[in-house]
């Protein structure tokens, strides 16, 4: 499991010649380190003195979104190396007579749309992740505002990363409208996202003083 190596196992893997983990691993676990820093940051919230208790219960429901977002995320890490895996086992299966060149193309179908399937779903979740951003932005800690404002760049990639997944294999799909729904799909997310991102770090910047780009696209 990916999940279960060190930093460093995980690292010299993904720089290995081996295809997987690759950029869908890696734009679930960057969504989950967005996630993992947001709960930081409600958690150093919700303890503040001279909040207000309503403040305080809107970063404990956010708090306890994102631990569950968190959760998912990890566990996409190796469902999306184990999507892959599956395409490549159905493009090895044999074809030497015609029915196992159906078999085969049926099931290189079924794995390729599975692999796209996996992806959205991670960036469907970086994108609430991100909505967890905003609220740490707006009300978080304000020492901690960096950090917030990191994990909505790094919230930004899993989304953004994840749809590139979904893209590689949809080229692969015959299904036109299984096709079709996913292309919507990926464009409303790119909508969603590339708008909240824009206005999460805007704000986190204005509020820094920092002069960088107001845009994570």
């Amino acid at each position: 499991m990916l999940m279960d190596m060190t930093i460093r196992e995980f690292i010299a893997e993904l720089a290995s010649d081996s295809p997987a983990p690759g950029g869908g691993s890696v734009a679930a676990l960057s969504g989950s380190l967005a996630a993992a820093l947001v709960s930081m940051v409600m958690r150093l919230t919700v303890g503040m003195k001279g909040i207000s208790e309503q403040d305080r219960g809107m970063m404990q429901d956010a708090l306890e979104e994102c631990n569950a977002l968190l959760q998912r995320l990890q566990e996409y890490v190796d469902k999306d190396t184990d999507a892959f895996n599956r395409v490549m086992q159905a493009y090895r299966m044999p074809k030497d007579t015609d029915e196992q060149e159906k078999q085969r193309s049926q099931a290189i179908q079924k794995a390729l749309e599975g692999a796209a399937m996996n992806p959205l779903e991670v960036a469907w979740d970086c994108l609430k992740v991100l909505g967890c951003c905003r609220t740490a932005v707006a009300y978080g800690n304000p020492n901690a505002l960096s950090d917030a404002g990191v994990a909505c760049l790094l919230s930004y990639s899993g989304v953004v990363g994840a749809l590139l997944n979904v893209a590689i294999n949809l080229e692969g799909i015959k299904d036109e409208d299984f096709k079709h729904r996913m292309d919507l799909s990926k464009n409303r997310l790119l909508k969603e996202v590339n708008s909240l991102s824009k206005e999460t770090m805007a704000l986190a910047n204005s509020k820094l003083d920092y002069k960088g780009s107001n845009t994570t696209g």
